[in-house]
């Protein structure tokens, strides 16, 4: 049955004390979910009508507390609060809708241009070493390489080199563990990143809707360029990790010096690079 008794005598119920306050919010509440017909706000979209009446429960409680009798009715009161509420949620649903159009935009950019490298696998064949490359800097190419070969063309390269195949696999693993905690990290910051975005545009929005040089407005403004730089400091910060092996981390994971490192791969990039000169 619906509640068809007047805001203003449900008021004086509660003023008169047979009524508790959590009583009177909830008749409140029930007033509004029966007659949302003469609120003609949600072109009577029920469905419409119960979320914004979900949103707005929270304030009847502090409406209560700030109603002042000064001529005009509880119902009025009310009414006033509700038209008000509504310009409000309006503007947030508004909001939302915006943020989640450009979070599914970025989300979808993202999986295009973040779709896993395929791993290298070549057919099954004898692995030989070139003519003037020391074993010692296959190794360290085959870790530098480590996310692109197969586990299996990587016992191949060991078995050429002559070195211990277990040891080989263990760096392998390690770099790929490093790798899957970088990962991780990454995915971390771009949420994190996201949600600073939408921190941005919503500072941004309330700056559009406010007047310029008021106090809320460059409260706003002030906090739009906070935010603003924290978030380029975060792009940056994302934009400075590697996924591939740095030669320091190829260092720690065989024990040798990383000078040594350096070295072993600069001369074999030349040395390739003078092997496929001669051959052009």
């Amino acid at each position: 049955m619906k509640c068809k008794t007047p805001l203003s005598d449900l008021y004086q119920w509660y003023i008169s004390g047979n009524m508790s306050k959590k009583d009177f919010e909830g008749r409140i509440f029930q007033y509004l979910l029966d007659n949302f017909e003469q609120y003609r706000i949600f072109d009577k979209d029920k469905n419409l009508w119960d979320d914004f009446l979900s949103w707005l429960y929270p304030r009847i409680a502090r409406a209560i507390d700030l109603y002042r009798d000064l001529g005009s009715s509880f119902d009025a009161y009310i009414s006033g609060l509700v038209y008000k509420a509504f310009r409000e949620w309006r503007r947030t649903e508004a909001e939302h809708r915006t943020t989640e159009y450009i979070c599914w935009q970025a989300r979808a950019e993202d999986m295009r241009v973040g779709e896993s490298e395929g791993e290298y696998c070549e057919e099954a064949r004898d692995v030989s070493i070139p003519e003037g490359i020391k074993p010692r800097q296959i190794l360290l190419l085959l870790l530098k390489s480590y996310y692109f070969v197969t586990d299996e063309f990587a016992q191949r390269v060991t078995h050429t080199i002559g070195a211990e195949t277990e040891e080989v696999m263990n760096m392998l693993e390690e770099l790929r563990k490093q790798r899957t905690e970088r990962e991780d990290e990454i995915l971390e910051l771009r949420d994190r990143l996201y949600c600073q975005f939408y921190r941005c545009l919503a500072y941004q929005k309330q700056m559009e809707t406010a007047q310029p040089g008021t106090c809320y407005y460059e409260k706003m403004k002030d906090r739009y360029e906070r935010a603003k730089q924290r978030f380029l400091a975060m792009k940056k910060r994302l934009g400075k990790i590697r996924l591939d092996a740095s030669n320091r981390m190829i260092a720690d994971v065989t024990g040798i010096p990383k000078g040594t490192v350096d070295s072993g791969l600069f001369a074999l990039r030349n040395l390739l690079a003078s092997n496929t000169d001669s051959a052009v």
